[in-house]
């Protein structure tokens, strides 16, 4: 059965170690491009290394980018490519019932098809995982964002998580729809909802945030990124936009650590009694510079954030639930094969 199920899918893991190598190839070339630049300008730096760090930033902010959404998208291709065919060209073609007809039961048949592709796959995920954190640790450490969706859920060990339930999810839709093209394509949509969902709605909560009265003046203030209102580069979500004090006031949250997850809304300006203030009361005077105003009230915000030294306990907790999805998920395919599939 092991022999068999290589020869099914020997042609998809040796497309996917082929790309891995060269991907591989990709990430230490250039990742030793990144830490000799960073050895040799912010290295050095003692005092003012802003510069330096910004030339850093510049230098490999898109690569980045490209680099993490691929890490994103290989659980996904897994899900779509290896997972929903894995039963559903099966059932669709009706080469089961000779299987079935051997001296395999369906459990063994089942256990044998999840658990050698499956490993497979996850063992291709993690290898390129490391790769990228590793890749990626020089300008990670400059830019303290791994808590944002994009970075938290492109390093460390949750990409592992994220094979397994694509995987699984793609397994389960082909056993229920029992066509593989439409299998397929519920395998997609379904993992693009769950992404989605996950990093806005549910990982805010895993550990109860921890919660602080900024006071204004105590604030590293800085404008909005012009005419998109968005924060300026290097602020890595450790920031609040302002009701009350303009649409493109935001503060940076100077007295927090580096690193730090700011979950609460978008933060009311207070006055000393804890009541909300907007308009001109707000520092919301067009006539006047709202930094100013800032350094001279007594006005404050409320934050919620979870702290830097939370990251492994979001990474441990994230994908638990996700392998724990993935069990779950197998244990379905286990219990409807053997009591509907005919």
């Amino acid at each position: 059965m092991i022999w068999l199920t290589w020869r099914q899918y020997r042609v998809q893991t040796l497309a996917a170690l082929g790309v891995l190598a060269a991907f591989a190839i990709f990430l230490v070339v250039t990742g030793l491009q990144m830490r000799d630049l960073y050895d040799t300008t912010i290295g050095p730096c003692r005092d003012d290394c802003g510069a330096a760090r910004n030339a850093l930033v510049v230098e490999y902010q898109t690569l980045t980018y490209y680099v993490t959404s691929a890490l994103l998208a290989a659980p996904g291709v897994i899900g779509v490519f290896w997972g929903a065919p894995l039963i559903a060209r099966e059932l669709e073609t009706g080469t089961h019932r000779l299987v079935w007809n051997q001296s395999i039961t369906r459990s063994h048949w089942l256990l044998i098809k999840l658990g050698a592709v499956g490993l497979v796959a996850v063992a291709v995920t993690g290898v390129l995982s490391l790769l990228v954190t590793w890749w990626a640790d020089p300008i990670d450490g400059v830019n303290q964002d791994r808590f944002t969706a994009l970075m938290f859920s492109g390093r460390a060990i949750v990409p592992l998580g994220y094979a397994a339930f694509a995987f699984t999810l793609g397994a389960c839709a082909g056993l229920l729809i029992r066509r593989t093209v439409p299998a397929m394509a519920a395998t997609l949509v379904a993992f693009v909802a769950v992404q989605i969902l996950v990093p806005f709605a549910i990982r805010p909560h895993f550990v109860t945030p921890e919660h602080t009265d900024v006071a204004l003046s105590s604030l590293v203030t800085a404008p909005g990124g012009g005419e998109s209102g968005a924060p300026k580069d290097g602020w890595n979500g450790n920031h609040v936009q302002l009701k009350g004090a303009g649409d493109d006031t935001y503060l940076r949250v100077g007295v927090l650590k580096p690193g730090v997850w700011v979950v609460s809304d978008p933060g009311a300006v207070l006055d000393a009694s804890g009541r909300e203030v907007r308009g001109a009361a707000g520092c919301a005077d067009r006539s006047k510079d709202p930094f100013e105003c800032f350094a001279t009230s007594d006005l404050h915000i409320e934050v919620d954030y979870q702290p830097a030294d939370r990251y492994w306990t979001f990474q441990w907790v994230e994908t638990g639930i996700f392998l724990g999805l993935s069990g779950l998920l197998a244990w379905f395919c286990a219990r409807w094969l053997r009591r509907r599939t005919a």
